[in-house]
């Protein structure tokens, strides 16, 4: 559990970052790819980047620090590289997410701040990440278990300031956005901005407390404190200087923040992901429940929790046809309800979302064919 504590003027210091970090993205996406997590949600992006993993990028000659890239490729030289940076564990060096006030940097000007950190910060996180016993998967596709070592990039030249090994991190941050980020830009944009408008109009409606009920189930509320789901158990104390809200669409499931409380506190959250929908010829799914059936399973999946009238609009479905499809759902134990006020919320179950899971596995390779994607929870 993270609980952050607010004093009076931090309430008033609460922002929403407009648009996603890209270095946060890096981090985040290269997390994505050393676990299966989040099949449903990232498994369209995984399959579009295998080929680069596997070496579909081509090119010769090296990369990062010195692995030759010929025969895996560039592009999985980069991803290698930067994944021994940034284990899926306890600890990613603060250095490569630095803070920016007011505001997000574009990836040039937040490349330039990671260059110019001071060497002895760098000395200090290089030598946390190595007592964290970091370690990732061999593989996005690796079985649970098989984990190796990894020898950080230019660790040892990275610690002690080497300007050469530096510009060649820049080059790997720059390369990796390039092919793994960037091409997905558009998406992962309009996911974000809907988010900010979302939470937006809460704040601006109910204030600084509404904006932070928003957060269920990920964090809630207790006056003064923000608990939040956390892997580890820790407090913050913004002391007045308030809280950056960064929205993202790797992070996933749990928010996160930077290592060191004494930086610029930032709180980095999941955003709701598009999925692809069951086309209604074809999609295995659409075929074993019907194509309505399948949209509002997708369609509950994606809202983590939706209304009838919610789901009835989405699908384009009228409200009576809803209820009954719903029904049909909740009977076969992929879907349940809970009565809330005059609304009933509607939420997959854990058959569920491993039907949705297992059927996405085997969906198309392209990346959010359907014209009006839906979106899955957090």
């Amino acid at each position: 559990m993270l609980r952050i504590h607010f004093t009076a003027q931090d309430l008033e210091y609460v922002r929403i970052a407009r648009s996603p970090d890209p270095l946060w993205e890096i981090v985040c996406s290269v997390c994505r790819l050393q676990t299966d997590e989040g099949r449903l949600a990232f498994g369209p992006w995984r399959r579009a980047v295998a080929p680069l993993l596997r070496g579909g990028g081509g090119g010769g000659g090296r990369e990062g620090g010195g692995e030759r890239a010929g025969g895996g490729g560039v592009d999985r030289a980069v991803a290698v590289a930067l994944r021994s940076l940034m284990p899926c564990g306890p600890y990613i060096p603060d250095f490569l997410t630095p803070a920016v006030d007011g505001g997000i940097a574009d990836l040039r000007q937040g490349v330039d701040r990671v260059l110019s950190t001071p060497r002895s910060r760098l000395r200090r996180e290089f030598t946390l990440l190595a007592e964290s016993g970091a370690r990732a998967f061999v593989g996005s596709g690796a079985r649970t278990g098989a984990r190796a070592r990894l020898r950080p990039f230019a660790a040892e030249r990275l610690a002690r300031g080497d300007a050469e090994a530096l510009r060649a991190l820049g080059g790997l941050l720059t390369a990796y956005d390039a092919k793994f980020v960037a091409p997905y830009r558009s998406w992962i944009d309009e996911a974000v901005a809907s988010d900010v408008a979302w939470r937006s109009r809460e704040l601006a409606g109910g204030g600084t407390r509404a904006l932070l009920e928003t957060f269920r189930p990920m964090a809630r509320w207790s006056p003064p404190v923000l608990e939040v789901t956390y892997p580890v158990d820790r407090d913050l104390h913004l002391a007045g200087r308030g809280l950056l809200l960064v929205p993202s669409y790797f992070c996933w499931r749990k928010p996160i923040t930077l290592f060191d409380g004494d930086l610029l506190p930032v709180l980095v959250y999941p955003v709701e992901k598009p999925v692809q929908l069951p086309a209604a010829s074809g999609a295995p799914l659409a075929r074993l429940l019907g194509p309505t059936r399948a949209a509002l399973l997708y369609e509950v999946a994606a809202r983590g929790c939706a209304t009838t009238s919610e789901l009835a609009v989405s699908v384009g479905c009228s409200l009576p046809n809803t209820c009954q499809q719903l029904a049909i759902l909740r009977e076969a134990g992929l879907a349940a309800c809970r009565k809330e006020g005059r609304c009933v919320l509607h939420r997959p179950t854990p058959l569920g979302r491993q039907l949705l899971e297992t059927t996405g596995a085997d969906s198309s390779n392209r990346l959010l064919t359907a014209p009006r994607p839906a979106t899955v929870s957090p």
